[in-house]
C-alpha cells in the first residue's frame, strides 16, 4: 500500500502554518512510520521514517509482492522466529529524504534507504521504534544488532552515525559503528543535542544480558566517533549511578539532559549535566519528577517540560514540568485521578519487608476495594510478575491491572522480588542462578508477613496468579509448600518444563539466567525445574497459554494442563489461537478476565464474573461450545 505520509505530516506538524488547506507533497510506494524531522535552514527539513525493505534495499510493498508457490521455509541460522512471527527475507529499515520549497508549495524528495549494502537492521524487531535512531542536521543516528554474531545468542547491539547534510543523495556514507570501550551490550535511545554536534544515547555492558544496567554515553563530536565519554564512569564500570536509565533527551539550550528511569515502583524523571570533552558528569542525576509511571516526555522551546504517564487508578495524565521552580503540576486527568473509573488514590498503599537475602528489603504495592473497610476481611490476590527482571510498578494496564481484581473484592499485593528492577543492580542480578530459590523465598516471606501484620486480609482464602516468569513461579509454587496456602492458582505463558527453554526464541536469555547452556550446566536447568516437582500439585489451578507465543511455546502450557487433568485436579485450560505472549485483542481480553475471574472468585466465595455481565457469560459459553473432541467430564 502507499502511506500518504505527508498529507498527514502536514496537518499535524503544519509545515504551512499560513496556508488554508494541506495538501500533497509526495508520496512513498510502500508502508512506513515513524516520522522524524530536523530543519536544514532555508526553509527544509530532513526526515526520516522505517518501513520493511526487500532484499534488494528498496521498499516494501505487500501488495506489490510475489506470492510464493510453497509454504515452506529454510533458514540456516537462528533466528528462525522472533515473539509471534516467523523470520521472512524483508527487514526493517530507515528512509531519509528531504521536504523543500517547489514554488509556494513543499515537494517531497525520492526516499532513499540508509542501511542498504550494510547487513544492518533498525529499528531492532521486535519492539524497537523510535528510540532506535535519531536524525539532526548532521546526519542519523541508529542502533542494530551486530551484523556478525547470532542475534538469538548474544544481545550485542552496536551505535551508528551517518554524516549527511544533503538529505537527498541516493547513495549515503557508510554507518561509522560508535566506539565503547568495555560495553558490548545493547545499545539504544540514540538522540542528537539541538545544534547536532552530540549524540546521547544508553549502552549495557555485557554481550549476553537482556537486564544489565544501561548506562549513559554521549559522542562529544560526531565529526569524532571515538569522543565517546561514559557520563558516569567508575573503575569496575559498573556505573556511579545505581539505576538503569531507559530514556534520555537533551534540554533545547543543550545544557542539561534528562533521564528517564525506574526507582522503587515508579518511573521519575532526572536531570544531569552533560559531560564535556574534559571531564565527566559532576554529580549523579538528580530526581526532579517522582508521580507516578512516566511513558514519555519531552522538552519543550522554553526548557520545560511535557509529560505522559499514569499510575495505579489512572490510565493517562499528562504533567506540565517547569524546569525552573522545579515543580509539576497536572494538565490532565483522564479519569480524574481514578474518580472516572469509581477508583482513589487512597486504596494505594506500599510495604516493606525483610528479604531472604542478608540486608535486602522487599517492597510490594498494595491495592485494596474502592468499599475497604477497616473492620471487614477480604481474600488475598497475591500477583507475581514477569521478566523475572521487572517489576510492578506505580502504573496502568490493561492486561494485569490490580485495580480490576481489588474490585472483585480482593486486597491485592504485589512484591517485587529478587530480580526485580528498580532497587539497584544488586537485587536485579541476584535471579542468576536463583530462579527458583530467593525469588521464591522472598515471595513466602512476603506471605508470611501478610499473614503477620495485614489484619484486613483473609489468607486463609488467597488465590495467587502470574505470567511468563510469573507463569513459571506459580508453577513452582504449586510443587512446593506455598503452594498449599492457596485456594486457586493461575499460570499465564508459564514454564513448566525449563529444558523446554531450547524451544525459545531468545536462547541469551536462558543462558545468562541458568549460568550457561544446557549442554555445559544441566544441573542449574534442572535444579529448578516445575516439571520436577508434579507429584506435588494438588491446588486447583487454571492455565492460559497462546498459539503464537514464540517465547514460551503452547507446549509448556499442555504438558501444565494434561498433568493437572491426570492427577484429578480441578483445571481448566484457556488458549487464543490468535494472540502471543500478551491478550490485545479485547473480546479476548474480556473472555481473559471472565474465565480468570470466575476460578478464583468461586475458590474465595466470591461472585463469579460471568454471574456480574451477561456478555461476559455469552463469551465463556462460545469458548465453552468452541471446544471440539470435549467428553463433557468435569473433574
Amino acid at each position: 500500500m502507499e502511506l500518504d505520509l505527508f498529507r498527514w505530516r502536514f496537518v499535524h506538524w503544519q509545515f504551512m502554518l499560513t496556508r488554508p488547506s494541506n495538501y500533497t507533497a509526495g508520496n512513498i510506494g510502500g508502508s512506513v512510520s515513524g516520522v522524524k524531522i530536523a530543519f536544514l535552514g532555508n526553509g527544509s527539513y530532513a526526515f526520516t521514517v522505517t518501513g520493511n525493505s526487500n532484499p534488494d534495499g528498496s521498499i516494501y510493498n505487500s501488495e506489490e509482492a510475489i506470492t510464493s508457490q510453497t509454504t515452506g521455509r529454510l533458514y540456516g541460522a537462528i533466528f528462525v522466529r522472533h515473539w509471534d512471527s516467523y523470520i521472512t527475507p524483508q527487514r526493517q529499515t530507515i528512509f531519509y529524504g528531504s521536504l523543500k520549497k517547489d514554488g509556494s508549495q513543499y515537494a517531497l524528495s525520492k526516499v532513499v534507504n540508509v542501511l542498504k549494502g550494510t547487513n544492518l537492521e533498525s529499528p531492532v524487531p521486535q519492539f524497537g521504534s523510535t528510540d532506535n535512531f535519531d536524525v539532526s542536521s548532521s546526519g542519523i543516528a541508529f542502533v542494530s544488532k551486530d551484523p556478525v554474531l547470532q542475534p538469538a545468542i548474544f544481545t550485542k547491539i552496536n551505535a551508528y552515525f551517518v554524516p549527511l547534510t544533503d538529505f537527498t543523495v541516493a547513495s549515503p556514507p557508510s554507518p561509522i559503528q560508535i566506539q565503547t570501550s568495555g560495553f558490548n551490550g545493547q545499545a539504544t535511545s540514540p538522540v542528537f543535542s539541538p545544534d547536532g554536534k552530540q549524540l546521547a544515547f544508553l549502552r549495557r555492558k555485557s554481550v549476553q544480558y537482556e537486564s544489565d544496567k544501561l548506562q549513559l554515553f554521549v559522542l562529544t563530536d560526531v565529526a569524532e566517533p571515538n569522543s565517546t565519554i561514559n557520563a558516569l564512569p567508575t573503575a569496575d564500570q559498573k556505573g556511579a549511578w545505581d539505576r538503569s536509565p531507559s530514556s534520555v533527551f537533551w534540554s533545547p539550550d543543550g545544557k542539561t539532559l534528562y533521564l528517564t528511569a525506574e526507582e522503587h515502583g515508579r518511573v521519575a524523571l532526572f536531570t544531569l549535566e552533560p559531560p564535556s570533552v574534559t571531564a565527566n558528569s559532576s554529580s549523579l542525576p538528580k530526581k526532579v519528577f517522582y508521580d507516578g509511571a512516566i511513558s514519555s516526555a519531552y522538552p519543550l522551546s522554553n526548557g520545560d517540560v511535557f509529560i505522559s504517564g499514569s499510575n495505579l487508578v489512572d490510565n493517562s495524565i499528562y504533567f506540565h514540568y517547569d524546569s525552573t521552580s522545579g515543580k509539576s503540576n497536572v494538565l490532565s486527568s483522564n479519569a480524574k485521578n481514578g474518580t472516572v473509573f469509581g477508583l482513589s488514590r487512597s486504596q494505594i498503599s506500599e510495604i516493606w519487608y525483610p528479604g531472604a537475602a542478608e540486608g535486602t528489603q522487599i517492597h510490594a504495592w498494595v491495592v485494596k476495594p474502592s468499599n475497604f473497610s477497616a473492620t471487614q476481611k477480604y481474600p488475598l490476590a497475591y500477583l507475581i510478575h514477569g521478566g523475572p527482571q521487572g517489576s510492578w510498578e506505580d502504573s496502568w494496564s490493561t492486561r494485569w491491572n490490580p485495580a480490576v481484581f481489588a474490585e472483585q473484592g480482593y486486597v491485592v499485593v504485589a512484591p517485587n522480588p529478587t530480580g526485580s528492577t528498580g532497587y539497584g543492580q544488586g537485587l536485579t542480578d541476584a535471579i542468576q542462578g536463583e530462579w527458583g530459590g530467593l525469588p521464591y523465598e522472598d515471595i513466602v516471606l512476603g506471605f508470611q508477613y501478610i499473614e503477620e501484620n495485614l489484619d484486613y486480609v483473609d489468607t486463609s482464602r488467597a488465590v495467587e496468579l502470574g505470567a511468563s516468569y510469573g507463569g513459571y513461579m506459580t508453577n513452582w509454587i504449586q510443587g512446593h509448600d506455598l503452594g498449599r496456602k492457596f485456594k486457586a492458582l493461575v499460570t499465564h505463558d508459564g514454564v513448566f518444563s525449563m529444558v523446554s527453554q531450547l524451544a525459545s526464541e531468545e536462547q541469551w536469555f536462558p543462558d545468562h539466567d541458568l549460568e550457561g547452556p544446557y549442554w555445559k550446566n544441566p544441573s542449574s536447568w534442572l535444579k529448578w525445574d516445575p516439571s520436577a516437582h508434579t507429584a506435588n500439585w494438588s491446588t486447583p489451578h487454571l492455565i492460559i497459554h497462546n498459539e503464537l507465543d514464540y517465547r514460551l511455546t503452547i507446549a509448556e502450557g499442555l504438558a501444565a494442563f494434561n498433568v493437572l487433568q491426570q492427577r484429578g485436579i480441578e483445571s481448566e485450560f484457556l488458549s487464543f489461537p490468535n494472540e502471543n505472549h500478551w491478550v490485545l485483542k479485547p473480546e479476548n481480553s474480556l473472555l481473559w478476565h471472565t474465565a480468570v475471574l470466575d476460578f478464583i472468585n468461586k475458590h474465595v466465595g466470591l461472585p463469579t464474573y460471568s454471574e456480574q455481565s451477561s456478555y461476559a457469560k455469552q463469551l465463556r459459553s462460545e469458548a465453552w461450545q468452541n471446544r471440539k473432541g470435549d467428553l463433557g467430564r468435569k473433574v
